[in-house]
Protein backbone atom coordinates (compact mmCIF):
# COMPACT_ATOMS: atom_id res chain seq x y z
CA UNK A 1 0.00 0.00 0.00
CA UNK A 2 1.44 3.25 -1.16
CA UNK A 3 0.29 6.80 0.14
CA UNK A 4 0.54 10.57 -1.06
CA UNK A 5 -0.59 13.55 0.56
CA UNK A 6 -3.47 14.85 -1.29
CA UNK A 7 -4.65 18.48 0.81
CA UNK A 8 -0.93 20.49 0.48
CA UNK A 9 -1.70 24.10 -0.91
CA UNK A 10 1.29 25.72 0.21
CA UNK A 11 4.04 22.79 -0.82
CA UNK A 12 3.90 21.06 -3.98
CA UNK A 13 6.54 18.66 -5.67
CA UNK A 14 7.59 20.43 -8.87
CA UNK A 15 10.32 18.12 -10.30
CA UNK A 16 13.05 15.67 -9.50
CA UNK A 17 15.81 13.52 -11.01
CA UNK A 18 19.88 13.36 -10.82
CA UNK A 19 19.81 13.04 -7.17
CA UNK A 20 17.97 16.26 -6.60
CA UNK A 21 14.12 17.88 -6.38
CA UNK A 22 12.75 20.89 -7.03
CA UNK A 23 9.89 22.18 -4.45
CA UNK A 24 7.67 25.22 -3.66
CA UNK A 25 7.37 25.94 0.24
CA UNK A 26 4.49 28.84 0.33
CA UNK A 27 5.85 31.34 -2.03
CA UNK A 28 9.34 29.98 -2.18
CA UNK A 29 11.28 27.53 -4.49
CA UNK A 30 14.01 25.46 -3.16
CA UNK A 31 16.62 23.64 -5.12
CA UNK A 32 17.95 20.19 -2.97
CA UNK A 33 19.86 16.91 -2.66
CA UNK A 34 17.45 13.70 -3.38
CA UNK A 35 19.24 10.80 -3.15
CA UNK A 36 16.32 8.59 -4.25
CA UNK A 37 15.33 10.55 -7.46
CA UNK A 38 17.78 9.00 -9.62
CA UNK A 39 15.88 8.98 -13.10
CA UNK A 40 15.91 12.13 -14.93
CA UNK A 41 14.75 15.82 -14.68
CA UNK A 42 12.38 16.74 -17.02
CA UNK A 43 12.83 20.91 -16.77
CA UNK A 44 16.28 21.71 -17.60
CA UNK A 45 19.28 22.96 -15.63
CA UNK A 46 18.76 26.63 -16.76
CA UNK A 47 14.82 26.37 -15.86
CA UNK A 48 15.85 25.12 -12.46
CA UNK A 49 17.89 27.61 -11.82
CA UNK A 50 15.55 30.35 -13.10
CA UNK A 51 12.50 29.04 -10.58
CA UNK A 52 14.81 28.74 -7.62
CA UNK A 53 14.87 31.04 -4.82
CA UNK A 54 17.62 28.64 -2.69
CA UNK A 55 19.58 25.94 -3.68
CA UNK A 56 21.46 23.59 -1.41
CA UNK A 57 25.19 23.32 -2.18
CA UNK A 58 26.71 20.30 -0.76
CA UNK A 59 30.29 20.67 0.76
CA UNK A 60 32.49 18.46 -1.04
CA UNK A 61 34.88 18.17 1.80
CA UNK A 62 32.02 16.57 3.82
CA UNK A 63 33.08 12.99 3.93
CA UNK A 64 29.43 11.62 4.68
CA UNK A 65 27.85 14.03 2.00
CA UNK A 66 25.30 15.74 4.01
CA UNK A 67 26.27 19.33 5.41
CA UNK A 68 26.60 22.13 3.31
CA UNK A 69 25.30 25.36 2.44
CA UNK A 70 22.03 27.29 1.42
CA UNK A 71 23.22 29.99 -1.85
CA UNK A 72 19.90 32.48 -2.06
CA UNK A 73 18.57 35.34 -4.38
CA UNK A 74 18.30 38.35 -2.62
CA UNK A 75 13.96 37.89 -2.43
CA UNK A 76 14.53 34.95 -0.22
CA UNK A 77 14.05 35.28 3.71
CA UNK A 78 15.90 33.40 5.89
CA UNK A 79 12.67 32.91 7.78
CA UNK A 80 9.15 32.27 7.02
CA UNK A 81 5.71 30.20 7.53
CA UNK A 82 3.67 27.67 5.73
CA UNK A 83 0.53 26.57 6.88
CA UNK A 84 -0.96 23.23 6.05
CA UNK A 85 -4.92 24.16 5.28
CA UNK A 86 -6.54 21.11 6.13
CA UNK A 87 -5.99 21.39 9.86
CA UNK A 88 -4.77 24.73 9.81
CA UNK A 89 -1.18 23.82 11.21
CA UNK A 90 1.69 26.61 10.70
CA UNK A 91 5.19 25.57 10.75
CA UNK A 92 7.90 28.32 10.83
CA UNK A 93 10.88 27.45 8.68
CA UNK A 94 14.79 28.43 8.43
CA UNK A 95 17.98 27.31 6.68
CA UNK A 96 20.61 25.49 8.31
CA UNK A 97 23.89 23.36 7.27
CA UNK A 98 21.96 20.81 5.96
CA UNK A 99 19.08 20.52 3.73
CA UNK A 100 16.39 20.18 6.18
CA UNK A 101 14.40 23.43 6.30
CA UNK A 102 11.76 22.14 9.57
CA UNK A 103 9.41 20.00 8.03
CA UNK A 104 8.82 17.09 6.03
CA UNK A 105 5.42 17.68 4.02
CA UNK A 106 5.29 14.05 3.05
CA UNK A 107 3.88 13.08 6.67
CA UNK A 108 0.55 14.85 6.29
CA UNK A 109 -0.77 11.77 5.23
CA UNK A 110 -0.38 10.66 8.70
CA UNK A 111 -1.08 13.93 10.42
CA UNK A 112 -4.71 13.33 8.80
CA UNK A 113 -4.79 10.13 10.04
CA UNK A 114 -4.06 11.35 13.42
CA UNK A 115 -6.42 13.89 13.36
CA UNK A 116 -9.27 11.25 12.41
CA UNK A 117 -8.00 8.76 15.00
CA UNK A 118 -8.78 10.56 18.16
CA UNK A 119 -11.88 12.81 16.31
CA UNK A 120 -13.51 8.98 15.88
CA UNK A 121 -12.81 8.07 19.36
CA UNK A 122 -15.25 10.45 20.83
CA UNK A 123 -12.71 10.13 24.02
CA UNK A 124 -12.71 13.25 26.41
CA UNK A 125 -9.23 11.72 27.19
CA UNK A 126 -6.71 10.82 24.71
CA UNK A 127 -3.24 10.54 25.34
CA UNK A 128 -0.57 10.35 22.83
CA UNK A 129 3.23 9.76 22.91
CA UNK A 130 5.54 11.05 19.79
CA UNK A 131 9.13 10.38 19.72
CA UNK A 132 12.02 11.46 17.56
CA UNK A 133 9.48 14.11 17.35
CA UNK A 134 11.30 17.03 15.31
CA UNK A 135 9.26 19.96 14.92
CA UNK A 136 6.49 18.58 15.69
CA UNK A 137 3.60 18.12 12.95
CA UNK A 138 2.57 14.97 14.35
CA UNK A 139 2.41 16.53 17.81
CA UNK A 140 0.03 19.73 16.46
CA UNK A 141 -1.78 17.02 14.62
CA UNK A 142 -2.42 15.34 17.60
CA UNK A 143 -2.99 18.26 19.39
CA UNK A 144 -5.63 19.93 17.41
CA UNK A 145 -7.59 16.99 17.27
CA UNK A 146 -8.05 17.55 21.21
CA UNK A 147 -4.91 14.83 22.63
CA UNK A 148 -2.67 15.26 25.55
CA UNK A 149 0.45 14.87 23.72
CA UNK A 150 3.78 14.21 25.21
CA UNK A 151 6.49 15.39 22.17
CA UNK A 152 9.90 13.59 22.96
CA UNK A 153 13.19 14.47 20.87
CA UNK A 154 16.84 14.61 22.23
CA UNK A 155 17.87 18.00 20.21
CA UNK A 156 16.77 21.29 22.49
CA UNK A 157 16.70 23.61 19.38
CA UNK A 158 14.07 21.05 17.53
CA UNK A 159 11.75 20.91 20.89
CA UNK A 160 12.19 25.27 20.88
CA UNK A 161 11.14 25.29 16.97
CA UNK A 162 8.35 22.84 17.59
CA UNK A 163 7.43 24.71 20.59
CA UNK A 164 7.06 27.65 18.47
CA UNK A 165 5.13 25.67 15.72
CA UNK A 166 2.34 25.25 18.56
CA UNK A 167 2.25 28.97 19.52
CA UNK A 168 2.11 30.00 15.27
CA UNK A 169 -1.05 27.17 15.31
CA UNK A 170 -2.70 28.76 18.53
CA UNK A 171 -2.56 25.69 20.20
CA UNK A 172 -1.34 25.42 24.24
CA UNK A 173 -0.63 22.34 26.26
CA UNK A 174 2.21 20.15 24.70
CA UNK A 175 4.50 18.33 26.87
CA UNK A 176 8.41 18.96 25.92
CA UNK A 177 10.55 16.25 26.72
CA UNK A 178 14.30 16.27 26.16
CA UNK A 179 15.25 12.90 26.52
CA UNK A 180 16.73 9.82 24.65
CA UNK A 181 13.77 7.97 23.54
CA UNK A 182 14.53 4.69 24.25
CA UNK A 183 15.71 5.52 27.49
CA UNK A 184 12.11 7.64 27.96
CA UNK A 185 10.10 4.38 27.05
CA UNK A 186 11.39 2.50 29.50
CA UNK A 187 10.91 4.76 32.28
CA UNK A 188 7.28 5.13 31.27
CA UNK A 189 6.99 1.17 31.44
CA UNK A 190 8.41 1.44 34.27
CA UNK A 191 5.91 3.85 35.55
CA UNK A 192 2.79 1.62 34.06
CA UNK A 193 2.07 4.74 31.46
CA UNK A 194 -0.28 4.14 28.69
CA UNK A 195 -1.05 6.23 25.97
CA UNK A 196 -3.88 6.07 23.29
CA UNK A 197 -1.68 6.83 20.42
CA UNK A 198 2.23 6.14 19.60
CA UNK A 199 4.09 7.78 17.08
CA UNK A 200 7.64 6.97 15.85
CA UNK A 201 9.71 8.49 13.31
CA UNK A 202 13.46 7.29 14.28
CA UNK A 203 16.61 8.07 12.23
CA UNK A 204 19.15 5.63 10.81
CA UNK A 205 21.65 7.34 13.50
CA UNK A 206 21.01 9.44 16.05
CA UNK A 207 22.14 10.65 19.44
CA UNK A 208 20.71 11.37 22.97
CA UNK A 209 21.37 14.53 24.79
CA UNK A 210 24.04 12.95 26.91
CA UNK A 211 25.52 11.31 24.24
CA UNK A 212 23.32 7.79 23.64
CA UNK A 213 23.78 5.99 20.59
CA UNK A 214 20.52 5.12 18.63
CA UNK A 215 21.20 2.82 15.48
CA UNK A 216 17.81 1.94 13.66
CA UNK A 217 18.60 -1.85 13.02
CA UNK A 218 20.30 -2.30 16.34
CA UNK A 219 17.58 -0.34 18.62
CA UNK A 220 14.37 -0.36 16.43
CA UNK A 221 13.55 -4.14 18.05
CA UNK A 222 13.51 -3.10 21.68
CA UNK A 223 11.74 0.10 21.19
CA UNK A 224 8.95 -1.31 19.13
CA UNK A 225 8.68 -4.25 21.82
CA UNK A 226 7.98 -1.21 24.80
CA UNK A 227 5.89 0.58 22.78
CA UNK A 228 4.06 -2.64 22.67
CA UNK A 229 3.62 -2.23 26.64
CA UNK A 230 3.10 1.05 26.89
CA UNK A 231 -0.04 1.33 23.97
CA UNK A 232 -3.65 0.79 25.16
CA UNK A 233 -5.39 -2.17 24.08
CA UNK A 234 -8.49 -0.39 22.80
CA UNK A 235 -9.48 3.29 21.30
CA UNK A 236 -5.72 3.90 20.05
CA UNK A 237 -3.24 4.09 17.25
CA UNK A 238 0.19 2.81 15.98
CA UNK A 239 2.27 4.81 13.69
CA UNK A 240 5.76 3.96 12.20
CA UNK A 241 7.84 6.02 9.79
CA UNK A 242 11.40 5.61 8.45
CA UNK A 243 13.00 7.35 5.90
CA UNK A 244 15.79 4.98 5.70
CA UNK A 245 16.27 3.38 2.37
CA UNK A 246 17.69 0.11 3.39
CA UNK A 247 14.43 -1.24 5.13
CA UNK A 248 11.88 -2.36 3.47
CA UNK A 249 7.93 -2.15 4.65
CA UNK A 250 7.48 -5.93 5.30
CA UNK A 251 10.48 -5.24 7.87
CA UNK A 252 8.22 -2.79 9.92
CA UNK A 253 5.12 -5.24 9.44
CA UNK A 254 7.63 -8.44 10.88
CA UNK A 255 8.61 -6.28 13.71
CA UNK A 256 5.57 -5.08 14.86
CA UNK A 257 3.28 -8.27 14.36
CA UNK A 258 5.88 -10.00 16.68
CA UNK A 259 4.10 -7.75 19.57
CA UNK A 260 1.08 -6.20 18.51
CA UNK A 261 -1.28 -9.07 18.45
CA UNK A 262 -4.67 -9.17 16.70
CA UNK A 263 -4.20 -6.11 14.51
CA UNK A 264 -4.65 -5.24 10.79
CA UNK A 265 -1.43 -2.86 10.09
CA UNK A 266 -1.15 -0.91 6.79
CA UNK A 267 2.06 -0.14 5.49
CA UNK A 268 4.03 0.19 2.48
CA UNK A 269 5.40 3.74 1.02
CA UNK A 270 5.12 7.58 1.41
CA UNK A 271 5.30 8.98 -1.98
CA UNK A 272 4.88 12.62 -3.74
CA UNK A 273 4.13 12.69 -7.12
CA UNK A 274 5.96 15.81 -9.23
CA UNK A 275 4.68 17.97 -12.01
CA UNK A 276 5.53 15.00 -14.45
CA UNK A 277 3.92 11.93 -12.96
CA UNK A 278 7.38 10.86 -11.78
CA UNK A 279 6.59 9.32 -7.70
CA UNK A 280 9.54 10.33 -5.43
CA UNK A 281 9.57 8.01 -2.55
CA UNK A 282 10.07 9.18 0.57
CA UNK A 283 9.77 6.56 3.34
CA UNK A 284 8.25 3.39 4.58
CA UNK A 285 5.76 4.27 6.94
CA UNK A 286 3.60 1.26 9.13
CA UNK A 287 0.40 2.31 10.63
CA UNK A 288 -2.67 0.31 12.78
CA UNK A 289 -5.58 1.51 15.07
CA UNK A 290 -7.57 -0.93 17.96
Amino acid sequence: MNISPTNWKEYELIDSGNFEKLERFGEYILYRPEPQAIWNKNLSEYEWEKLTNAKFILDVKNCNGEKGYWKKKKEMPDNWEICYDKLNLKFHLSFNTFKHIGIFPEQAVNWDYINECISDSLLEDYNVLNMFAYTGGASLAACKAGAKVVHVDSVKPVVNRANENMKISNLTGISWIIDDALKFAKREVNRNKKYNGIILDPPAFGRGPEGEKWILEKNLNELINLCSKLLKNENSFFILNLYSMGLSPLILNNLVNQYFKEINTEFGEIYFEDKFSKKLPLGSFLRFKK
